[in-house]
């Protein structure tokens, strides 16, 4: 009978021993990560149960100051509700969180101050991000935001003040400094027109840059001017300027100097120089003889964050960047040349 008893000195009780205690360890750890599991999906489930209506702003005063969700959980959740366009909501946890003595406040004052800006509140906007900086001068972040605002506000001269500071912090301020000061100059009401034209043909020729607020502003209120400055490289840049100016205000002897012109306004009608183009809607525009309504929609990308807009832009309303507008066409129907056909035939 002693052959079926193991003793406790025999290596293979020892043996038995180990697996006994790994399937234990195993088992054990098994149910524990279950349970976990559980009970976090559980947590997840009770703070979601709040969040399935809007809460009021006395439950969300009472939920905030309870302190039985992490700060951090709230700050998703107020950028969840930003992203959706709720900014009202987003305000409101901001607003509560900087009542708690813990909380980091410089962080939460400057998304608060980015959701008034967002939500169109330039001034409760600008309020915060003044105090931030207050308390924290060297926040390029703030003085950024604090310069949108300005611009926002078309106050000029105060956002023009605000890039020194920056300077001084190295940030690159090149492109602002003429935007601002491009602004500045077409919103000097103390200043005629042609001293307007003049200013900005200065800063224009001083950069380089900004080419589209230059050509846009001057092709509208004195094209000949805007002509004399025109050189080939403009082109794809304005195309959409371009193709909408007005036949009576084309530069006939700058459009013969132009392959890219003479394509354009062929391809438009206006003219017969060009046969055949390589840019693809130019080619079947050019060759459909002017004798359908077809004609091309513009719209505009930003080069940096690939945002896609209807209308043209200098700074982009997304990212903020400045003068990264690509102008892009396509073909489409020309329905005010059908509507103007109409008109006509009643007269």
């Amino acid at each position: 009978m002693n052959t079926f008893f193991l003793d406790y000195r025999d290596p293979l009780f020892s043996i038995i021993v180990i697996f006994v205690l790994i399937f234990l360890v195993t088992f054990i750890s098994y149910w524990w990560g279950r349970y976990k599991h559980k009970e976090d999906d559980k947590e997840l489930d009770r703070f979601l149960q709040n969040f399935r209506s809007l809460p009021s702003h006395k439950e969300l005063q009472l939920l905030i100051s309870s302190g039985e969700i992490a700060q951090k959980s709230w700050l998703l959740l107020a950028s969840s509700y930003n992203k959706s366009g709720d900014f009202e909501k987003s305000i409101e946890i901001y607003t509560e969180l900087l009542k708690l003595p813990e909380v980091s406040k410089k962080e939460v004052m400057f998304l608060l101050g980015k959701t008034y800006f967002k939500a169109g509140f330039l001034e409760r906007s600008k309020e915060i991000f003044l105090e931030i900086l207050k308390h924290n001068p060297r926040t390029p972040q703030a003085l950024h935001y604090l310069l949108l605002v300005y611009e926002y506000l078309r106050d000029y001269k105060s956002a023009l003040e605000v890039l020194e500071p920056l300077d001084l912090m190295q940030e690159d301020i090149y492109k602002d400094a003429y935007y601002l000061r491009m602004l500045h100059t077409l919103n000097n009401f103390s200043l005629n027109v042609e001293q307007k034209h003049s200013q900005l043909i200065a800063l224009y020729q001083e950069s380089s840059i900004l080419s589209y607020l230059f050509f846009e502003t001057l092709f509208r209120e004195n094209p000949k001017v805007a002509w004399q400055h025109f050189k080939e490289e403009d082109g794809a840049k304005i195309v959409d300027i371009l193709w909408r100016l007005d036949r009576k205000d084309l530069d006939l002897d700058i459009i013969s100097k132009s392959n890219y012109l003479q394509e354009l306004y062929s391809a438009r009608g206006d003219l017969k120089k060009a046969t055949q183009s390589d840019i693809f809607e130019f080619n079947i525009l050019i060759h459909l003889n002017n004798k359908t309504d077809t004609t091309l929609n513009f719209e505009y990308i930003c080069n940096k964050c690939k945002h896609t807009s209807p209308f043209a832009f200098t700074r982009c309303g997304n990212c903020h960047t400045i003068d990264e507008q690509i102008v892009e066409f396509t073909l489409t129907k020309d329905y005010y040349r059908n509507f103007s056909e109409e008109n006509n035939s009643f007269q």
